[in-house]
Parts: C-alpha cells; sequence; structure tokens
C-alpha cells in the first residue's frame, strides 16, 4: 500500500507550490508519475550533501506536466520519461533548444523498457507481445494521451509488430488496435494502472516500466506477482532539464544543475539501480548486472526516424496514435 499512495499531491497542492516566495535553496522537480520512491530516495540522497536545500516533488504523467508548467506550475526542473514532453517546453519557450547537451547521455541519466507483470503462476501464459492480442486477455496500461509510460508501451508494441509482419503498415495497424481494444480502463498515469492492476485485481497483464513491475514483485512478493520479459522491446529514455525560465526567475540555476547533476554521480546511479532503472555508470551497471534480465532493445530513432518524426507521425493530432485509440 506504501508504494501506491505515497505522495499524491492534489491539483490544488500544486498551485500552491507554484505560487509560494521562491529562493535560491529550494527546487520543484515536476516528475512522472511512477518516480514517487525514486526522488523520495534521490532527494534525501542530495539534500544530506546540501543542507538548508529543500526539494518539492510533483508526479504525474509527462505529458500532463508539461501542460501544467506551460500553464504556469513554477517547477524548476523535469525529470521526465518523455523526450517529447520536454521538447514541448522547447516550443513554449521555457526550456533551452540545446537541452540534451547540458548533461551526459544525451540528458538521459538512466533507462528502462516496458515490461510485463502478471499474477503469479502466470495463468494466461503471456510471454511476449503477441499474447496481448489474444481474445481472452485483459491488459491494463494507461492512457497515451496523458502518460509517456504509455506512449513506451504504444511505441514498443508498434516496433514489435513492424518485425513481425515485415513492415505491412495495415497488420501493424490491426495489431496495435487489437492491444487497445483489450485495454478496459485507460488511467491517466502509470501508477493510478498500477493500483488498477494490484489493488482493484482487474487485468491479465500490467504493461509498464520495468523499474516499477521490479518495485511492485518486491514490495508484494513473488508469491503474487511475477515480471515478464519480453522477447524485444524499446529502449525508454528518461531524460532531464532545468526549466531555463524558472529557474532564472526563482534564483535556482545552479542548485538545479548540482540537483540534476546528482542523478549521473555514483550515488545517485546507485539508487536508480535499487529502484529498478538501468545506470549509465559503467561501474554500477556492472554491479547489477544479475539482475536485469538481457532483452534486445530497440530504439526510437532506428524504428521510427527519430522523435520529431514519432511526433509528426504518431504523437501529433489525427495522427495514428490518435487513429488507433479513437477504434476503440
Amino acid at each position: 500500500m506504501k508504494r501506491l499512495l505515497l505522495g499524491v499531491a492534489t491539483a490544488a497542492g500544486l498551485l500552491l507550490a507554484s505560487s509560494q516566495a521562491w529562493s535560491a535553496d529550494k527546487l520543484l522537480n515536476a516528475s512522472y508519475d511512477v518516480g514517487r520512491e525514486l526522488f523520495a530516495q534521490v532527494n534525501k540522497a542530495f539534500i544530506a550533501g546540501h543542507p538548508g536545500v529543500s526539494i518539492d516533488q510533483s508526479h504525474a504523467g509527462t505529458s500532463a506536466q508539461a501542460r501544467a508548467i506551460a500553464e504556469g506550475l513554477g517547477a524548476d526542473v523535469v525529470t521526465f520519461n518523455q523526450v517529447t514532453d520536454i521538447d514541448f517546453l522547447v516550443k513554449k519557450g521555457l526550456v533551452s533548444a540545446d537541452w540534451q547537451k547540458d548533461f551526459p547521455d544525451n540528458a538521459s541519466p538512466f533507462y528502462s523498457l516496458p515490461s510485463f507483470l502478471v499474477r503469479t503462476g502466470n495463468p494466461k501464459q503471456i510471454r511476449d507481445w503477441n499474447d496481448l492480442v489474444r481474445d481472452d486477455v485483459q491488459v491494463i496500461f494507461p492512457n497515451p494521451k496523458t502518460s509517456g509510460n504509455a506512449r513506451y508501451t504504444y511505441l514498443a508494441a508498434t516496433a514489435y509488430a513492424k518485425e513481425a509482419f515485415k513492415g505491412d503498415d495495415a497488420k501493424v495497424k490491426e495489431f496495435v488496435t487489437k492491444l487497445f481494444n483489450n485495454v478496459p480502463i485507460f488511467d491517466t498515469g502509470g501508477r493510478a494502472a498500477t493500483t488498477t492492476f494490484v489493488q482493484r485485481e482487474i487485468g491479465d497483464v500490467l504493461i509498464t516500466f520495468e523499474s516499477e513491475t521490479r518495485g511492485i514483485r518486491k514490495e508484494y512478493g513473488d508469491d503474487k506477482f511475477q515480471q515478464v520479459t519480453p522477447s524485444v522491446s524499446l529502449l525508454a529514455e528518461f531524460p532531464v532539464a532545468i526549466v531555463d525560465t524558472v529557474a532564472d526567475e526563482h534564483g535556482t540555476r545552479d542548485l538545479a544543475k548540482s540537483y540534476l547533476d546528482f542523478l549521473y554521480t555514483p550515488e545517485g546511479q546507485d539508487i536508480a539501480a535499487l529502484n529498478g532503472l538501468r545506470a549509465r555508470d559503467t561501474a554500477v551497471a556492472a554491479k547489477y548486472k544479475a539482475e536485469f534480465p538481457d532483452v534486445r532493445l530497440l530504439t526510437v530513432e532506428d524504428v521510427f526516424g527519430g522523435w520529431d518524426k514519432v511526433q509528426a507521425e504518431h504523437f501529433a493530432a489525427g495522427g495514428l496514435l490518435d487513429q488507433t485509440y479513437g477504434s476503440r
């Protein structure tokens, strides 16, 4: 229960946070929906080395977070799970156009992938993406209109279908439509989808970041849930950026950079790995190698031609996602 209830902020609370008097020793980090436990630990470790600093958190689907920032949520930094949501802030003039050059690894300190969580014993014998379109399987993942987590699920399923059907666009669209039709409830974010699957006991399989599947299994035990790693998945990066206009207004730019730099340190990388994320640091990655199954990872660049093309073809109004989502 602790994971599912931790740190749920109300919209009113977020608006209050954005309107408070800010100082150079205080940050607001707007982050993705299932990052609560990770950043509770990151913040504790960072503050231990920076006495007098305080960090507030906001968690929701990153597309919703990006819109909230554009509408006035005073986040000094963002720790998102989707490049397009930071690019949205670039277009709004809130983040610099070269934000990916501000930090290593294209400003993505760690990574994950869409993975499966099933109930113990795997009663529906779900092994790979093709099992998710069977008539007897109910699939749980959030609404890709509001959740970066779910957009990775959509793209990973599409990438799998492109390989399986050798690029036949009609068959790919039919496959992804069947998958969407097997989703009984589209929650707005990843944590709400977890609640639907874990607490409400709806669905046969939850698709979410590997870090979330690991956390649920760790909390509830192997007698309740088990992870299933598909044969192929999509590299899910977790981009970070300083919200330039806000940090400059608050006078927090130096602190914001130090905070995001901390995610790349061995301590920050270790915290990420303990929370089920795959570390960039080679020594930390080697330390936890046995805990992360091998999986063939495709990339947005290789399969779809990059995020700009994905945004134009899939996520823009009337694009392929709208066509699929609207057909359910």
